[in-house]
């Protein structure tokens, strides 16, 4: 990781992760947590798992939040505190509806996301009180359905935390390991294109594996050069 200057304004810098740079922290957090709670690492990681998680880096996480007031498509908000740890909030929507599980255990893992990698920005650059006078919703972030996986990477931030949210819940070599009997099985040599049958059966294992959306699959897959728009490319296990 290096800072480089934010273009967005809102920091003097900002830190830029290459993605596999992300992949191995994410990793190693999560595999340090499941070590550490269970003597062994094992996948999908709970959702209990997650939340207790945030709970222990965080000052407080509420699943049960009326966001509403922040628009009608927000489904997680961090709000940065300099000098204390980071306060989380999930729209109440997700947990009160069992039919949007991935989409709660997919903002849980996006808001610590945020937690892990961007609140000691808020320590390092704390906004004035002026600032939050004109703009009381500076030290927060707010995030919304549509970005929370795969947001464009001039949203640093926001990109940061999806990348870190697949991470998170997907990380590379489990989910490299969980395909790599279909790869062998059927001779694959280079990316699936997503729409293929490879490519539908490369999402389906790793949708069933790691308990997340098949979008969310998907987009874990492509971000890691496993599947594509077409099939194309170099082997998926070269090095």
């Amino acid at each position: 990781m290096r800072y480089v200057p934010d273009r967005t304004g809102r920091f003097s810098q900002r830190p830029h992760f290459k993605p596999e740079e992300l992949d191995r922290e994410c990793e190693s957090i999560i595999t340090g947590f499941l070590n550490d709670r269970y003597g062994k690492i094992s996948y999908p990681i709970s959702t209990d798992d997650l939340t207790v998680l945030i709970e222990r880096d965080t000052e407080s996480l509420d699943q049960f939040a009326d966001l509403s007031k922040y628009g009608p498509k927000v489904e997680g908000l961090t709000h940065f505190q300099p000098g204390r740890k980071s306060i989380v909030k999930i729209s109440a929507r997700l947990a009160e509806d069992e039919y949007r599980h991935n989409r709660l255990r997919t903002t849980l893992a996006h808001e610590y996301g945020h937690v892990r990698f961007h609140a000691h920005l808020w320590d390092m650059e704390p906004p004035s009180i002026d600032l939050l006078k004109r703009k009381p919703r500076a030290n927060m972030q707010i995030c919304y359905r549509d970005t929370m996986l795969d947001a464009t990477q001039s949203d640093w931030m926001e990109w940061q935390a999806g990348y870190a949210c697949g991470a998170f819940l997907m990380p590379a070599s489990a989910l490299r390991q969980k395909i790599r009997p279909y790869i062998e099985q059927h001779g694959l040599f280079g990316i699936a294109g997503e729409r293929d049958l490879h490519g539908r059966q490369l999402i389906e294992i790793v949708k069933i594996g790691f308990d997340v959306s098949a979008d969310a699959a998907r987009i874990r897959l492509i971000k890691l050069g496993i599947i594509g728009p077409v099939g194309a490319g170099p082997s998926l296990f070269s090095s």
